[in-house]
């Protein structure tokens, strides 16, 4: 890797384990390994720099959030939920940055629309992918899974398991239609 890349998975680190508030140049530069002039030639200020992360790490999420639907669309929900929280489990700061990126997204005209642009995406793609291609039920879906996201960041010990949405969201849909 190069020394803007280099950045860049520094940047990610630390929006994962420090928060965009908290991070400094100087977090990212030692991370990086490089030095504080790389920041400004690069990416013109630490702000621009995070921007730039949190652009690309809602990239990584949409490509996870596709990659958890299932080939067998007949038996998809109960293992769409479970690759998402194992994808939680494996890659936690792909998803604390992404937390970290919903909240700073209304102060950030870029970074709101670039969140705006990768939820598009995996709404219209998880639609394709569901029987009947159902947008409704992709805009569903996508809602739950950020609610998902964020009670595993709060506290993971009682978030729900991938059986326990599934039975409820089969609840919900038979208490509607009854």
């Amino acid at each position: 890797m190069g020394v803007p890349e280099d950045l860049l998975a520094a940047a990610k680190q630390c929006l994962s384990e420090r928060g965009y508030a908290r991070t400094t140049v100087r977090d990212i530069v030692a991370v990086s390994g490089s030095n504080l002039a790389a920041i400004n030639y690069h990416f013109r200020s630490k702000d621009a720099l995070l921007a730039r992360a949190m652009i690309e790490v809602t990239g990584e999420a949409v490509t996870e959030v596709l990659q958890a639907f299932p080939d067998d669309s007949n038996a998809w929900l109960e293992p769409f939920w479970a690759e998402l929280i194992e994808s939680f489990q494996a890659k936690p700061m792909v998803w604390r940055a992404n937390v970290e990126t919903l909240a700073q997204a209304p102060h950030l005209p870029d970074v709101r629309a670039s969140l705006a642009e990768g939820q598009a995406l995996a709404q219209r793609e998880l639609a394709r992918r569901l029987p009947h291609q159902d947008e409704a039920g992709a805009q569903v879906l996508l809602t739950l899974f950020i609610g998902l996201l964020v009670r595993w960041q709060i506290d993971p010990d009682h978030a729900p398991a991938a059986h326990e949405l599934a039975a409820g969201i089969r609840s919900v849909a038979e208490a509607v239609a009854g």
